[in-house]
């Protein structure tokens, strides 16, 4: 690792985003009108899986990543200078730590579910439309660890709020986004009071603050370790999700953005929020606008259970979107769905199977793409506005046919988006932070 380098004062400004993924980290550099500079990514060993919905991985990790990627970016900086500095994370990553960083637990990922036994709790303090009612969920998660590490002034942190933590030297601050599913309240913009009966642990919950805020500034350690000035503001930043959907750039209410990745998840700008937890659907505060949103069990990985990604890629070729398959599907790898359908039984519809291979797969992706129809016009029915213009994004964002398909049942423009890196979103929120 090297110190802090010397930059001439008259170099031009960059800005930095870092995304800390389940398998990677990734960081960015962003010049002030947000064109892509350099990037770079390394990998990190996947978390530990158990039964019983354990999910757990090394918050050393994660910094180690961050330092590493820090430090390869600042050295292909060259002249640029980076002003400020922003983290996006995993959603409902948790994990309990001393005033100091320093951990009690492992990091208790966002797909970590053992916390069942705290959900009856709960439940029975937090109004339905609270999006805590999950075993997954950050509060769930403290909940849990709060039984099992007994040190009083202990931190209830998020993985993005930690390595925030870690870059600056000053641990106990998070962002609206993370918080949300810690029990936040985004419209009051405050801890609500349901939360006082809570068994948690005096001061363990953050302080609060919007999305793109300065918060401080780069410690000399962090300095030393990344090559990075020790002028480096640094900025509240947001979940990886929300990332993604910033660094496509949308900005005016009604621009919405669909990820066509594993599962199908639709995003759109409102001037109010929209909380309907049956369906699974929530809303991020951004200013004073709102990004609501919702996850289909469909997508993606419904996709590769029939073909490779070689097949798809053949079979896309040759499809023609003018043309209907004539199929009605509901795509599902299992039985169950949420959104826009809830009905926990659902099973999936992939009947009758033609013996024409083409024709299955435009099935599919008809079945999907009706899917998102649905979704939009389910969010418009819950007070969302509808859509005038879809962006793209996720691996399906490439396949042509597909946006025509889509564009077709949505009868709104679709488009691919030019940017959807998540660190690409947290750089965006750095810039916003010093205009």
């Amino acid at each position: 690792m090297t110190g802090p380098r010397s930059r001439p004062s008259s170099s031009p400004d960059c800005y930095l985003g870092i995304d800390l993924g389940t398998s990677g980290v990734r960081a960015v550099a962003i010049d002030p009108e947000g064109q892509l500079l350099e990037e770079t990514a390394v990998a990190l060993a996947p978390p530990e899986r158990h039964a019983g919905g354990i999910s757990e991985q090394d918050p050393e990790l994660w910094w180690q990543g961050v330092v590493e990627v820090l430090d390869a970016l600042s050295r292909r900086l060259g002249d640029w200078t980076p002003r400020a500095l922003a983290v996006d994370g995993t959603s409902s990553t948790l994990l309990l730590s001393r005033r100091d960083g320093t951990p009690l637990s492992p990091g208790l990922m966002y797909d970590d579910s053992r916390a069942r036994r705290e959900l009856a709790l709960i439940e029975g303090l937090a109004p339905p439309q609270s999006p805590v009612h999950s075993p997954s969920s950050s509060l769930a998660k403290l909940l849990h660890l709060s039984r099992e590490v007994h040190e009083p002034g202990c931190l209830a942190l998020h993985q993005a709020d930690w390595i925030l933590g870690r870059l600056g030297g000053r641990f106990g601050l998070s962002d609206e986004h993370n918080c949300l599913k810690l029990g936040y309240d985004p419209v009051a913009r405050a801890w609500p009071s349901w939360m006082e009966a809570l068994p948690l642990p005096d001061g363990c919950l953050p302080e609060v603050h919007p999305p793109g805020r300065l918060l401080g500034r780069l410690s000399d350690l962090a300095a030393r370790l990344t090559g990075l000035p020790g002028c480096t503001r640094l900025v509240s930043g947001t979940t990886d999700s929300n990332a993604a959907t910033l660094a496509t750039g949308i900005g005016r209410v009604g621009e919405a953005v669909t990820s066509l990745g594993s599962t199908l998840v639709l995003k759109i700008l409102s001037e109010r929020p929209v909380f309907a937890p049956q369906y699974g659907v929530y809303s991020h505060r951004l200013g004073e606008r709102w990004l609501v949103g919702g996850a289909s069990n469909s997508g993606g990985a419904v996709l590769a259970n029939h073909f490779s990604p070689a097949q798809m890629e053949q079979l896309t070729r040759r499809l023609d979107p003018r043309r209907p398959s004539g199929l009605d599907y509901y795509p599902l790898r299992r039985p169950g769905e949420r959104f826009p359908l809830n009905d926990p039984d659902l099973p999936p519809c992939l009947e009758p199977r033609p013996a024409d291979e083409l024709q299955f797969f435009q099935g599919l992706l008809e079945g999907i793409a009706r899917i998102e129809q649905r979704g939009y016009a389910l969010l418009h029915e819950l007070g969302a506005p509808s859509p005038h213009r879809v962006v793209s994004i996720g691996g399906g964002a490439d396949n042509e046919p597909w946006r025509r398909i889509r564009q077709r049942l949505l009868g709104v423009p679709v488009s691919r988006a030019g940017q959807q890196q998540a660190a690409c979103g947290s750089a965006l929120l750095a810039l916003t932070a010093c205009q």
